[in-house]
């Protein structure tokens, strides 16, 4: 059970990641501000891959065509899903574009079960769909919650895309080295940060220089994001080795409370009563999902 702790470590980080490019997303646009989490967090990622295999005996590293292939396909559907979280959080709230994103939780056990055979107890499944349940009625907008057209639809495209990419990346570190899950994780982000950077600066140099002027000008603050990126990605990596994608997504719901302690800290934002007691309940169906 130790992918527990990790995955609870994982979401701390990236609530501070997604924090950091939220404050550079004015400038740069959504798909400057998806670069800073690539751009800047490969020098780390690649940093955390050479500790990882050096203090690991035995590693071995095995990259089939398989591997490169669910890389690639990883790599482009997170670029997908990261634009589209920062589009949700833009058009909504820091803490409710978060919230949304946690739509990958019923999306995840469904890919994990019919794409890569991953075995999903009716446990598990109750205990997500509880916390699905709960997070809708979370996110729904209430009062004066800004909620402007098209937050929903891409908050819950960024879950559906993270959780497609999360079976992808599971896949891709179980083929690299199975026996060793953490070098395995760590070697497969910085391979997809590397496609990612790729794809996204070349994109963004064709279609839009100006986003890659804004992402170099605030480049301090992105620093903060990369590494805060390339952290986490290693440490859900991990934890998606060695479980399968759906539980490590239910108690990754944690990222919630962080990001509205964050939210509230950071951006002035505040969640209603009704709100705190959706994440009383889905907080219910995470333990479930846990232990099933």
């Amino acid at each position: 059970m130790i992918w527990i702790p990790i995955t609870i470590a994982a979401a701390a980080l990236q609530v501070a990641r997604n924090a950091a490019q939220r404050s550079v997303m004015g400038g740069a646009g959504p798909w400057g501000a998806t670069l800073v989490r690539f751009l800047f967090g490969l020098p780390f990622a690649t940093l955390f891959a050479a500790v990882a295999w050096l203090l690991t005996p035995g590693a071995q590293a095995h990259p089939t065509a398989w591997f490169w292939l669910a890389c690639a396909l990883g790599a482009g559907a997170q670029m997908a899903a990261t634009a589209a979280q920062l589009v949700a959080m833009h058009r909504s709230t820091f803490a409710l574009g978060t919230a949304m994103q946690q739509s990958g939780l019923p999306f995840a056990l469904v890919w994990g079960a019919l794409l890569f055979g991953d075995h999903i107890s009716a446990l598990m499944w109750t205990g997500g769909l509880i916390a699905s349940a709960g997070l809708a009625a979370l996110t729904w907008p209430r009062g004066d919650v800004v909620m402007r057209r098209g937050a929903a639809l891409a908050g819950l495209g960024s879950g559906a895309l993270f959780a497609l990419s999360a079976n992808c990346f599971r896949q891709a570190s179980l083929t690299l080295d199975p026996a060793h899950a953490v070098v395995s994780a760590f070697v497969t982000v910085m391979v997809v940060q590397a496609i990612q950077t790729v794809v996204l600066t070349s994109f963004l140099a064709v279609r839009n220089p100006a986003a890659l002027t804004a992402v170099v000008a605030v480049w301090r603050q992105s620093l903060g994001a990369g590494f805060c990126g390339a952290a986490a990605s290693g440490l859900w990596f991990t934890a998606m080795a060695l479980s399968p994608v759906g539980p490590v997504r239910a108690v990754g719901v944690i990222e919630m409370p962080i990001a509205a302690l964050a939210g509230r800290r950071l951006f002035a934002e505040r969640l209603t009563r009704l709100q705190i007691f959706a994440g009383l309940i889905t907080a219910a169906g995470v333990i479930m999902a846990a232990v099933g």
